[in-house]
């Protein structure tokens, strides 16, 4: 278990080095992202502008005794005003800390946030084979809705995705 020091609380600029730091880590190192090249801090500094302490995207991160351990999200599922109601949600961590109740943390304010807001659905794409997070996804309520097959290109090859989704409350009647 992660030591009691953990605190998750809202992402601030001062986190991006670290949050850049953590997801680069898997670009490089794993086909759970298929960026396939570092992003650079002025690309992370855009992305941080779709936050807000407030509303349906939402960014937190997880500290030990001080230090940024991982993070976790809730970003526009796609562009089209029609999708608004529904998040497509991340969860990264440092290498050290999975499997010892980061995730599991960092997930459990995020939903708690998104109590009360207009949010209909949230969904997590995760490329397979990645059982700590299907098993993570699951905990919280997410259903597997759909598997693709070689879906994304990394590492001179093709990985497959499977689509999970979660019914979140709090979304206004329909329009």
């Amino acid at each position: 278990m992660i030591h009691a020091r953990l605190q998750v609380r809202p992402a601030t600029g001062d986190d991006l080095e670290a949050v850049n730091d953590i997801y680069n880590h898997y670009v490089a190192e794993s086909h759970i992202t298929f960026d396939v090249e570092p992003v650079s801090m002025e690309q992370r500094r855009e992305w941080f502008t779709h936050y807000a302490p407030a509303g349906r995207h939402r960014l937190f991160v997880a500290e030990d005794g001080g230090r940024v351990v991982g993070f976790a999200s809730s970003s526009r599922f796609r562009p089209k005003p029609g999708y608004l109601t529904s998040v497509e949600t991340s969860v990264y961590l440092e290498p050290d800390a999975t499997g010892r109740g980061a995730g599991s943390r960092l997930y459990e304010s995020l939903f708690k946030s998104l109590e009360g807001e207009d949010v209909h659905r949230a969904y997590a794409g995760i490329a397979l084979p990645n059982p700590a997070s299907i098993a993570l996804h699951e905990k919280f309520g997410f259903k597997r809705v759909a598997h693709f097959t070689e879906q994304g290109r990394k590492f001179g090859r093709y990985w497959d995705v499977a689509w999970f989704e979660k019914p979140l409350e709090g979304a206004a009647e329909p329009i």
